[in-house]
């Protein structure tokens, strides 16, 4: 289970920073950045972990306990995306460092360090200036600060997908998120990519073929 270890042996404003959504083939990437005000209380410590390990209902339950407690001044948080577009124009990895660095940049206030979750931080030149940078490889099961922005991340998107289910509701958004399911990819193959598909994911951009060659002129809207 993850502890407030590694945010104490930091001391100072510490953020922890996960994304959620890099492996889809469709919808934004999110970030979320969540700085606790000191170690949280053990029923909110109880409920945290990495976002995959809980199911709907848990995350759901943890969602609501940290914005309850962001309410009540225990911890400050924001969640923020990377487009689709962003995610063509830039590639995935360095769409989510956005996200990340947008999350950062929306804090109530600037952070000493931020606990990014994986091995790689934020690379994008200027990003957040002046803030210190430690990777935490499966932080989201060491760190409580990584596990709620895990958590914040995941459940943002899942909800952002099940709004685009409602206006796209044959491609099955609210039950696979956009990930690669051998559902969505027979919706891909027989109903082809919606506008929130990720150009430059393999699937996808082999359902663009046959539109293309019945439809030429899609040539332009989908370089």
């Amino acid at each position: 289970m993850p502890d407030y270890s590694l945010e104490s042996e930091a001391g100072g404003r510490v953020a922890g920073v996960d994304e959620a959504g890099r492996g889809p083939l469709a919808g934004p990437v999110l970030a979320a950045a969540v700085v606790f005000a000191g170690p949280p209380c053990g029923a909110l410590a109880a409920l945290l972990d990495d976002s995959k390990k809980l199911n709907a209902a848990r995350r759901d339950l943890a969602f609501a306990a940290l914005v309850e407690a962001a309410r009540l001044g225990q911890l400050d948080y924001a969640v923020a995306a990377a487009s689709v577009a962003e995610i063509a124009r830039l590639n995935i990895l360095r769409a989510s460092h956005l996200a990340m660095a947008r999350a950062l940049w929306r804090l109530r206030a600037p952070c000493d360090l931020a606990l990014i979750d994986g091995n790689m931080a934020p690379a994008l030149p200027g990003c957040v200036p002046r803030l210190g940078f430690r990777c935490v490889v499966g932080g989201d099961a060491l760190s409580l600060s990584i596990a709620a922005a895990s958590i914040l991340a995941k459940v943002t998107r899942d909800r952002a997908m099940a709004r685009l289910d409602r206006r796209f509701p044959a491609w099955g958004f609210g039950r696979h998120q956009g990930y690669a399911t051998p559902e969505h990819r027979d919706c891909l193959a027989r109903l082809g990519p919606t506008p929130h598909h990720r150009r430059g994911f393999a699937p996808v951009d082999q359902a663009w073929l046959p539109m293309l060659a019945a439809q030429p002129q899609l040539a332009g809207a989908a370089a």
